[in-house]
Parts: C-alpha cells; structure tokens; sequence
C-alpha cells in the first residue's frame, strides 16, 4: 500500500523535516538495549529468509539480551501506513514500529516526512560497508540514504531456466516476446503489486524507454507517458502468452520458483543472484536450473533496514540493525545454503578471521561469479514503479 501524493504533501506540511541526532556513545546505545523487545516489520514472502530472521533473533539474545520479534508482513507498505498514522495521531514515541526491512517508495515517503531516525553511520559495523564498489549501499532508487536506513544484503535482477527443457532462453527483454509467443505459458512474472513483479516491468523499460537516463529523475505525466508508449506495446504482445495467458499471475517469488521447479513453466525472474544454487541446495529447484543476466545488465539494489522516529526500542533497534551487518550475519546470509545474497561488506577491510568467514562459503552449482552478473543497472527513481504498479493494474483488470 502507497501513501499518495496529497497525504505525503499534507503530511509534509505537518512535520517538518528532522534529522534525529545519533545518540552518544555505543556502548551507551548497547547498554541500554539488553533486555528490549524490538518488533521487527519485514516482509514474509520467503520461508528462507523468514528462517534467517528466526536465526537473527537467536543470536541477538545471545549476544545482547535482545528479543527480535518478526511482524511478518504481505507489504512493507502495512508498515508505513502504521507509522504515518501514529504520528498523524501525535504518537511520537513509544510506536509499533522498531524496526523495518525497506526500500525505494516506501523509504522516500517515510524520509521526506521527517519519520525516520538517522542512524547507520552511528553502527560500528558500518564502517565495513563497501560504500564506493556498491553504491546502491548508499543510494535508494537514486534517493541519497543519508544515514536513514542500513543495508543489510544486495540484489539483483536474473532470470531462472530449467536448461534440460531450454537451454537457450532469451537474453533481452525484447528477445523475451518472441521466445514466449513460440513457448506460450512457459513464462511468469508475479503480479506488479509485489516489488518483482514491478522490477520485471522496470527491467522491460529500461531496455524499452527512447533515453533510459530519463529514469533517474522523477517521473513526470510528460515523462511517464513517452517512455510507457514502447513498454506497454511490448507488454500487450508479452502478456497473452504468458502462464495461464496472462489471466493470472503469482504472488510473489517464491511462487514463481514453485511453478519452475513443478515444470509448469520453463522461464522466470528473480531478485537473489543465488537463486538457482539456493534452489538446488535446498532442493526446491532441479540440479539442471540456472540462472543468467541479460544482455546489457540487470537492475541491482540494497536492502535496508530503517528506524521510526517514534520507535519503542530505538537501541536495541540499532543493536540488531548493527547485527545484520556483521561479519557473521553477513557471511550467513551470503551462503547458497541460506539465502546465497551477496554481501554488503567490502571484504578487504575484514580481520583475517572474518574474511576467513566468506572465503569457506561453499562452491556449489548454479552460482553466479561476479564477473557474470557484471554492473548491475541502477534503479529508477522510486516514482517510476509507483506510476508502472498503477497503470499495470489499470490494464490488468480492464
């Protein structure tokens, strides 16, 4: 759920914009923390990576008394539509939302109104943080962080195939088209109203739009309706030969990756460059799937994770934030047994025992090197899938 631009505006108008000094000290930050309870609000789609979270908890109640409780989310908007409330209420403390796992419209809106604390470069471990060989660690949808918000893993747009039914799929979004008018109902892509569904959409126009450069500003009527004109043609003729004819679409990722490994498709879209060596580890997914970039690069980004301002447990908040970007939690989430996302961390500033952490991670099939997943595209600014969700959904249910 998105807030629209009349709310944002009055909202805006109400509370200006703060930036929340970072409290002195992190020992004092870590002092007061044992013993919190830290509600945090992420996204629930994927059984792995509600697993990790389960496993965070664990270890920041070992570690620092700390008891993580994950409200699990259809919509991170569930949580920025809770935050918005509470502070137009006058709730200015003691809110529902401690922590929250965020990204690109979502992160604008609560940043633009002054509802988050700043905080990241307060984190001990973000010093580690590959700031300058992965930008988007810093920058959201080309909205500067500022400190709003803490990366914890990176993502980046592949495409999954089973290579014992098709081991040539297509490798442009154009190219797309065509492969799946002569394999009808053997693509999908999750509904647009999920973050996949609309990097898919996002993916199509950047490769579609007349000047792509175009994309990292915000998205204007003028702006919008040029570059849609390519997108949707293309979409029109892409849509009816997807699975089920494009009448219905899956939820969410994972949704996708069952329909892949059931062989009711041949060809999907992915945000975890681990996506094939997760599946195959974990066995969800046959040994014969792997995944690819397209011609010319893939979208890429950080997830994050950001603090109300009207949080109940602000330092145990940041005690976990710090957490995630551990060594250990970073290298946990990085093996293809668990999640297979590459780290934020630039691994040259590790201690030799931490660097020792990643270089045990195992080799398995269907990993992606760094060299093949290349520079990952930039995402557009966060107006852009706003504008393609909506009219998606217009033309969807026309």
């Amino acid at each position: 759920m998105m807030l629209t631009r009349r709310r944002l505006a009055a909202l805006a108008a109400a509370t200006p914009f703060a930036a929340h000094a970072q409290p002195a000290g992190w020992d004092g930050i870590a002092a007061r923390a044992r013993g919190q309870a830290v509600a945090f609000h992420a996204w629930a789609g994927d059984e792995r990576t509600n697993a990790f979270i389960a496993w965070t908890a664990e270890r920041v109640q070992t570690l620092h008394g700390i008891t993580l409780r994950h409200v699990r989310l259809r919509d991170t908007g569930e949580a920025v539509a809770r935050v918005v409330a509470e502070r137009a209420a006058g709730r200015d403390t003691g809110g529902a939302v401690d922590l929250v796992w965020i990204n690109g419209p979502n992160f604008l809106a609560l940043k633009q109104q002054g509802f988050l604390m700043r905080f990241a470069e307060g984190l001990p471990s973000f010093a580690l943080v590959d700031a300058a060989g992965k930008p988007a660690t810093v920058t959201d949808f080309t909205v500067p962080v500022e400190g709003f918000a803490a990366p914890w893993r990176m993502a980046q747009i592949v495409f999954l195939h089973d290579g014992a039914r098709q081991p040539s799929p297509p490798r442009t979004m154009r190219a797309m088209a065509g492969w799946a008018a002569a394999n009808r109902g053997r693509l999908a892509h999750p509904t647009a109203r999920n973050f996949l569904g609309a990097t898919f959409l996002k993916q199509a126009l950047h490769e579609l739009a007349p000047d792509p450069a175009v994309l990292q500003q915000p998205a204007t009527d003028a702006a919008f309706s040029a570059a849609a004109v390519p997108l949707w043609a293309w979409y029109d003729g892409l849509r009816p030969n997807l699975w089920r004819g494009g009448r219905q679409f899956p939820e969410n990722g994972p949704a996708t990756r069952n329909l892949l490994s059931d062989g009711e498709i041949d060809l999907m879209v992915s945000f975890n460059p681990a996506e094939a060596a997760t599946g195959i580890a974990t066995g969800l997914l046959p040994a014969t799937v792997r995944a690819y970039v397209l011609d010319g690069g893939t979208i890429g980004n950080a997830s994050f994770v950001a603090i109300p301002t009207n949080a109940s447990a602000p330092d145990g908040a940041q005690v976990v934030a710090d957490f995630l970007l551990s060594p250990e939690a970073q290298a946990r989430s990085q093996d293809a047994a668990v999640l297979g996302n590459p780290t934020v961390l630039d691994l040259a500033r590790l201690a030799p025992a931490d660097r020792a952490r990643f270089d045990a991670l195992p080799q398995v099939p269907g990993m992606l090197t760094p060299a093949e997943l290349g520079h990952p595209l930039p995402e557009p600014h966060p107006s852009w899938m706003t504008r393609i969700t909506a009219a998606w959904e217009q033309r969807t249910s026309a």
